[in-house]
């Protein structure tokens, strides 16, 4: 009987040994479990909007993003993010970087020299577009680059029903193409199967648009610097120049001589231009005085 007893005893402890070890692995399990967990929440409050990476079965999404953002230095930026568009395979469709002068003011620092001062903020324009399933890493890398981030549109428009009805038409379209051979050839014929190739041409054209909308994503980026930059430029100090060569005694007299010389010249050739003129007004001049002198000649002897 103390036997059993004693046998007893070690089965249960062998039991509650076991137990405890599997529910050690359990608690460790759960924890690794609850890890697990959230680090996924931490990368999913960390990751771009669903919408950039979002998939939906039977569903075809055609996605756009605006990002309008304030960054350090907008140079930079823009190289950095022309760098990452390229590397995930899409390309740089506008990028308009311009710098706004506010203010621009010349400060003299000696007879030769002077500084010129230039107050101005440079921002960026750009369209951007990406494969679709790299839109979520390019908003993503695009993100790390800013100091304040002013607004963030991300857009998935559902185009199924719309490549569905793009499939219906072309049906349509090349049953129409084949009802118009089946006619007698004429006026009508030729017409009607101009328009009719007319319509297809514009539905594959739309069908390309939107494969292409699909396959790439635009992205539009506005970016500038949230402060005023100041340029400090070398330069000559003009006028010091200008008031070494304003005026010149001895030069601008002798200039003015020869202008005067010149002058006379001109009038000289002006009058012999005109000699017949003169020569006209000096016997017109010579027959009236002759003339009044006969007057006055017949007036003395009438007194």
């Amino acid at each position: 009987m103390r036997t059993t007893y004693i046998k007893l005893s070690i089965a249960t402890a062998l039991l509650l040994g076991i137990y405890s070890c599997k529910k050690g692995e359990a608690i460790e399990t759960s924890s690794a479990d609850y890890a697990t967990a959230d680090s996924a929440a931490v990368v999913v409050s960390d990751s771009v909007s669903s919408a950039a990476t979002m998939n939906v079965k039977d569903k075809q999404f055609i996605k756009t993003a605006d990002v309008n953002m304030e960054v350090k230095d907008v140079y930079d930026a823009t190289i950095s993010i022309e760098k990452s568009v390229q590397q995930l395979g899409g390309f740089v469709t506008k990028s308009n970087l311009q710098s706004n002068v506010v203010s621009e003011d010349t400060y003299n620092t000696s007879n030769e020299n002077a500084t010129l001062v230039k107050k101005f903020q440079t921002e960026n324009t750009m369209q951007v577009r990406v494969p679709t399933d790299k839109l979520g890493e390019l908003l993503t890398l695009i993100n790390d680059k800013k100091l304040f981030l002013n607004s963030r549109i991300i857009n998935a428009e559902d185009v199924t029903a719309s490549i569905k009805y793009a499939e219906l038409e072309a049906q349509r379209n090349k049953k129409t193409d084949n009802n118009i051979a089946q006619m007698k050839v004429n006026k009508d014929k030729v017409s009607m199967s101009n328009d009719n190739m007319k319509e297809g041409n514009q539905q594959q054209l739309e069908t390309m648009n939107t494969a292409d909308q699909l396959k790439y994503s635009t992205v539009d980026i506005f970016i500038k610097e949230p402060k005023l930059r100041i340029a400090e430029i070398a330069i000559t100090n003009t006028k010091s120049i200008d008031d070494k060569y304003r005026f010149e005694f001895l030069y601008s007299a002798k200039s003015a001589f020869v202008e005067g010389y010149y002058l006379i010249q001109r009038i000289i050739v002006g009058l012999i231009v005109i000699w017949p003129l003169l020569l006209i007004a000096g016997v017109g001049l010579f027959f009236y005085k002759k003339r009044k002198s006969i007057k006055k000649s017949h007036s003395n002897i009438s007194e």
